[in-house]
């Protein structure tokens, strides 16, 4: 167990760091983020507020669909949260675009690691990766990853959110490069379910 704990931990630290780089970057937040963007605009709350209530919703889905939060799923919110408070304290975004993309490109492979990682030890999911693992089977969370962060970004977008390069990259790319990584360190992303599957 103290294994898992580790793994979980360092997980959602390199996680953190991966979120840090991607919104250090500037060229679009992930689909989530966008959508919790979208509905602060839109309702005239604090961000924190918004990500507290589409988060809430987001494991409620999860729930319906015999997927619970856990320890893993506190652990995740508040190690990954304060994580990217720090790498954005410590990291500007730069004036070239050319290392603005640098950022991006870099953020990729860092995120995917610490997905993989952290949902690994099965000990619950944060609200946008739970919400995509509900869904698998029938849909494998290298797809059903990309709808939800696709669908996070088009319903932030509608409420007045912005988009980039670096949102679509996410919708397009992120899920099948964790589902790649989990196979390469051998971390299984199929989540454990409370009683028989509807």
């Amino acid at each position: 167990m103290t294994a898992r704990i580790v793994q979980l931990v360092t997980g959602c630290v390199v996680l953190g760091l991966g979120v840090g780089l991607l919104l250090t970057a500037d060229l679009g937040s992930d689909g989530y983020s966008t959508l919790v963007s979208g509905v602060a605009r839109t309702a005239d709350w604090e961000f924190v507020v918004a990500n507290v209530v589409v988060s809430v919703a987001f494991l409620v889905v999860a729930s319906l669909r015999r997927v619970l939060p856990g320890f893993g799923t506190v652990v995740q919110i508040v190690v990954v949260g304060l994580t990217v408070s720090l790498v954005l304290d410590a990291l500007d975004t730069p004036d070239s675009l050319l290392a603005q993309v640098g950022y991006l490109v870099v953020a990729f492979p860092v995120l995917a690691v610490g997905i993989a990682l952290y949902l690994g030890t099965h000990l619950g999911a944060g609200p946008a990766e739970g919400a995509a693992q509900a869904w698998d089977p029938p849909v494998p969370f290298r797809w059903s990853y990309s709808v939800l962060q696709g669908g996070g970004a088009l319903a932030g977008w509608a409420l007045g959110a912005s988009v980039g390069v670096g949102t679509l990259a996410v919708i397009a790319l992120l899920g099948p490069l964790v589902d790649l990584t989990a196979r390469l360190l051998r971390q299984d992303l199929h989540p454990d379910r409370v009683g028989v599957q509807a």
